[in-house]
């Protein structure tokens, strides 16, 4: 029975590792996606602070979306899975978008 509860430990300390290393290696717009990704999800920014710092800080709970019923997609691991896919197949279509602008340009060119 302890084996279940110590992975349950250790997969809630890769996530918040996680949060931590992307936080403090990106810049203030990269991170706010972090918050944005959160807000759709549950409709709130620091939700259940007050399980993970105490109850003192339970101030820090704040909803943006009252009565959101939130958007399990955006919180899951199969959303981020489906979100990376849609990321990957809009740089894809941007990809080929840029290298038939960069080949008319160069048909252009030989042609003046």
């Amino acid at each position: 029975m302890l084996g279940l509860f110590i992975a349950l430990f250790v997969v809630n300390c890769a996530i918040l590792r996680r949060a931590e290393a992307f936080a403090s290696k990106s810049g203030v717009a990269e991170s706010a996606w972090d918050g944005v990704r959160e807000v759709l999800g549950s409709g709130t920014l620091f939700a259940n602070a007050h399980l993970l710092l105490e109850p003192a800080f339970a101030f820090l709970e704040t909803t943006i979306v009252p009565d959101y019923k939130g958007f399990l997609l955006m919180i899951l691991p199969p959303g981020g899975f489906m979100v990376v896919g849609l990321l990957l197949a809009a740089k894809r279509v941007l990809d080929q978008r840029r290298a038939a602008r960069a080949e008319l340009v160069a048909a252009e060119a030989s042609n003046n």
